[in-house]
């Protein structure tokens, strides 16, 4: 490697330590004084809460934001490097805009591999401890309560689940169907159905079965029953904050063994599965925005580039937040919805590139 690339890596990788380091401080120090009473409240051993608590925050903090550090690193030292002439001279001496890219490149692909490792690899371990520590010191454990719940509990057998509520352990406009070469033959419908933790059954309430064999079909009705049934409380709840602590291959392993559940509300982790591929990459596309941006002397100095790269990325954040949003809230493919933003960006990252100054 040239003594340029060097120094380019050098003040990159640098500038972006330094941005993280100083952001990651003043957050540390906002959230100690917000948790301060419940530390105090639940009596927290201060090495707990130093080694256990933060320094497993750290990680998730650096991947949460590591496109947006980077952005805002490429735009200053960049900036800061068209302020005094440097690329004038760079690209004076016959060194072309694109070679003068490689180093940019070399350092974003570091990053984005750092950041790719942390969330799938790092953070899902340090994710356990954190929370593991939150639900004792800080709050509650958070659960979700699926709605329209639909699971497979056996190859021919099929439940479904209006709303759960985990706190009574009780699910509402319940039903149970067993069907026999594609045709259904059984049909269990109750007002709701509750699981005794005692004798490990479900007590049905407010039932009538259809028996069906062809035209014919019988009813029957009654106030309550319990069976078992090869479902337990934990398959209608998904806890909120479980799939960050799932690693690489348990993400993928968790959605293909729900997918052959018949479960149908596995967007949120298709949508965290694709972004742990789609972050990391989007970093590559921002330090190309951000060199487009910042290597031209500008009259307004430094600021002015720092307030287009500001502006540039909170956008891509929020169109990254409202894809995904579709993706998980609505029908939008997850692959699709959170791909969009860089796809877009991308593009934009091109244009920049074609009329930046060489």
């Amino acid at each position: 490697m040239k003594k340029l690339d060097i120094h380019i890596i050098k003040r990159f990788l640098g500038t972006f330590i330094l941005a993280t380091s100083l952001l990651i401080l003043i957050v540390v120090a906002f959230d100690v004084s917000e948790k301060i009473d419940d530390f105090l409240e639940k009596q927290a051993p201060l090495n707990e809460i130093i080694f256990t608590y933060y320094l497993n925050f750290v990680p998730y903090f650096v991947n949460l934001f590591s496109p947006l550090f980077t952005f805002i690193a490429v735009i200053f030292f960049t900036a800061k490097m068209a302020s005094d002439n440097e690329f004038v001279a760079i690209l004076a001496s016959g060194i072309s805009f694109k070679r003068v890219l490689v180093p940019y490149l070399i350092s974003a692909l570091i990053l984005a591999l750092m950041t790719f490792f942390l969330a799938n690899f790092v953070i899902p371990h340090a994710n356990k401890k954190r929370i593991a520590f939150q639900n004792t010191y800080l709050k509650n454990p958070s659960t979700y309560r699926e709605g329209n719940t639909h699971l497979q509990i056996s190859p021919n057998t099929f439940v479904y689940v209006e709303s759960y509520n985990d706190e009574t352990n009780t699910g509402y406009n319940f039903s149970l169907e067993k069907s026999r070469k594609g045709t259904i033959y059984y049909k269990l419908s109750s007002d709701f159905i509750k699981w005794d933790s005692i004798s490990n059954k479900w007590n049905i309430k407010n039932y009538y079965i259809r028996l069906i064999s062809g035209m014919d079909e019988k009813l029957n009705t009654g106030k309550q029953k319990d069976t078992v049934l090869n479902i337990n409380p934990a398959d209608f709840i998904q806890k909120v904050k479980n799939v960050g602590t799932m690693g690489f291959s348990q993400l993928r392993s968790f959605i293909k063994e729900e997918k052959h559940k018949g479960s149908s509300n596995i967007q949120f982790y298709e949508v965290e599965k694709h972004k742990r591929i789609a972050f990391p990459f989007s970093t590559i596309i921002l330090t190309l925005i951000g060199v487009s941006l910042s290597s031209r002397k500008a009259k307004g100095g430094i600021g002015l580039s720092l307030g287009a790269g500001l502006t540039i990325s909170f956008a891509f954040i929020l169109f990254m937040q409202i894809s995904t949003t579709f993706s998980t809230m609505g029908n939008l493919n997850p692959a699709i919805g959170v791909w969009i933003p860089n796809i877009l960006f991308g593009i934009i990252s091109i244009y920049l590139l074609k009329i930046a100054p060489k």
